[in-house]
């Protein structure tokens, strides 16, 4: 077990205790709770909210963790809404995630739709009713908007539901994913760095690691989903190849995509390096990446 792992593992009981217990106690109406409380609670690593905390600890290492419960969660909860709302019939129309049915397969689209509205909503809600600095809580609440909104991840939706069925450029795929997929990535380590209080030329070096991390997930996501299995994506397998979703492996071919990751992660590497302090967790976090379920 790497430092990360373990690191996730000794807050990762506690964390999701802080998202049940709070969700409960502020969200009333009772469908609405249920249904926010299903996505939120159907699993996953919290990969986002804790490279948010690794992010923090590097630049911070005597800050508890604890204390950034409430802004990790605001990254899970919006990244909860953007799976419900990405699974819907008229997005990508999947019946499983997270090894579950699908929220709208659990209650009906219209209750889903109305869950990923109130996790969008509450994760911002979140960061306004922190114990942090106002203009530090403003500064999380606009680099999350934006990661979030129609300039990153809205705007690589609808690039990824127009142009289903397309050919792009391979620099075209490139800001697709780096807008739908690695903008929330990028978001999670860099409020992570401003809650840490980090200098501008740590936060420049962790935003190259974190956009490196987000091209490599996407591109081992589009790998799992041609040679892994169900249980490893949590939903079916060969769908965005079905659908005609613009992959790296479809764009580059599997070679080339299997390269490309591993240019990314390098990457990653090359940006810790350069920083003066330990940087351990986000290296560790790497790991993430199992080149061997991709050959």
């Amino acid at each position: 077990m790497n430092q990360f792992q373990a690191f996730h593992q000794q807050y990762l009981a506690e964390f999701n205790h802080y998202l049940d217990e709070h969700l409960r106690q502020e969200i009333k109406q009772p469908e609405l709770q249920a249904g926010m409380l299903y996505s939120v609670e159907a699993g996953g690593k919290r990969l986002r909210p804790f490279l948010l905390l690794a992010a923090l600890k590097t630049c911070a290492p005597q800050v508890n963790p604890r204390d950034y419960f409430r802004v990790a969660g605001a990254i899970e909860l919006l990244h909860t809404y953007s799976l419900i709302h990405d699974d819907l019939p008229e997005m990508d129309n999947d019946d499983y995630r997270r090894g579950h049915l699908t929220n709208h397969k659990k209650f009906t689209v219209g209750r889903a739709v109305l869950a990923g509205d109130g996790l969008l909503t509450h994760a911002f809600s979140w960061l306004a009713t922190t114990k942090l600095t106002a203009a530090l809580q403003v500064k999380l609440i606009q680099i999350l908007a934006q990661a979030a909104g129609p300039q990153q991840m809205v705007a690589g939706q609808m690039t990824d539901i127009v142009h289903a069925g397309d050919h792009l450029s391979v620099a075209q795929v490139e800001q697709l994913d780096a807008q739908k997929t690695g903008a929330l990535i990028t978001a999670a380590v860099l409020m992570g760095a401003y809650c840490g209080q980090a200098s501008p030329q740590l936060r420049q070096q962790l935003q190259i690691y974190a956009q490196n991390f987000g091209l490599a997930f996407q591109i081992y996501d589009d790998l799992l989903d041609l040679r892994g299995n169900a249980k490893q994506l949590g939903k079916a397998v060969g769908k965005d190849q079905a659908a005609g979703k613009n992959t790296y492996p479809e764009v580059l071919g599997l070679k080339a995509a299997r390269a490309q990751l591993t240019q990314a992660l390098a990457a990653a590497r090359a940006a810790l390096a350069l920083l003066p302090d330990s940087t351990v967790l986000l290296e560790d976090a790497l790991a993430y990446f199992d080149l061997g379920a991709v050959q």
